[in-house]
């Protein structure tokens, strides 16, 4: 059977920062069908929805992956599908974005904050804003700013805000906890927004899941060190596949 893997994105950035990705993955297994998949245009700030408007939208029986935010919603719908879910492939996406008593490797809350102020009030500037944090660490990280900048999407503004609201209450780990089928998380180590230190949490949750760092990569790995990923994520389908 051929395998079938769907790439959701993260916030506000669109498509751009996984082309690179799913190109490398195409051009190394050339049978692996790779989508990246449009987050949903909702104007709530619900999860429930967006899950709900995912799991309507995307076939059923393939792999979920995705980056930041798109990584936590395709954790949800990987618990959410159960069995109807291929496996599970997360990239530089911690399962509670913003920091909280019992999970203190997110971003403060007041940060968080104001960061959904700071959208409110100049959308561009914090776009901006957030695309030099998502390259920071890497070694072009001022070019790989500029590339994601000149392909902003145009969005909503209410849906550019209910996708912060997502990111801001969602809370994975129950998710990660719950799917059963395989999973790949891939982490950073010179992530700007999601510490490393995530990947021993995210073992403490499920010891039998795969995690793994991308040295020395920012928060934006997928676009600066594409093929890499790509070996990576390729390795992995093909083991679980044999398993």
């Amino acid at each position: 059977m051929r395998e079938h893997l769907i790439l959701l994105p993260g916030w506000g950035l669109g498509s751009l920062p996984l082309e690179g990705l799913a190109e490398a993955l195409r051009g190394l297994d050339p049978m692996l069908r790779v989508d990246i998949e449009p987050l949903p245009e909702l104007a709530s700030g619900e999860a429930r929805g967006w899950l709900l408007a995912l799991d309507e939208r995307l076939p059923p029986h393939a792999w979920l992956g995705g980056w930041s935010l798109g990584g936590l919603l395709a954790s949800e719908l990987a618990a959410l599908r159960g069995e109807r879910c291929r496996g599970l492939l997360t990239l530089a996406s911690n399962p509670r974005f913003v920091a909280g008593g019992d999970w203190p490797h997110g971003m403060d809350e007041a940060t968080f904050d104001a960061f959904v102020d700071g959208c409110r009030a100049d959308p561009d500037a914090t776009l901006r804003r957030f695309s030099l944090l998502c390259t920071q660490g890497a070694a072009e990280a001022r070019g790989l700013a500029r590339q994601l900048q000149a392909a902003l999407p145009c969005t909503v503004p209410q849906v550019r805000l209910a996708g912060l609201e997502v990111l801001g209450s969602g809370d994975g780990r129950s998710a990660l906890r719950d799917f059963s089928g395989p999973q790949l998380h891939l982490l950073g180590g010179a992530d700007a927004l999601v510490p490393a230190e995530v990947a021993g949490e995210l073992l403490a949750l499920r010891p039998d899941i795969e995690v793994g760092l991308i040295e020395d990569a920012s928060h934006a790995f997928p676009l600066e060190r594409p093929r890499e990923v790509a070996a990576a994520m390729l390795a992995f389908i093909g083991e679980a596949g044999n398993a």
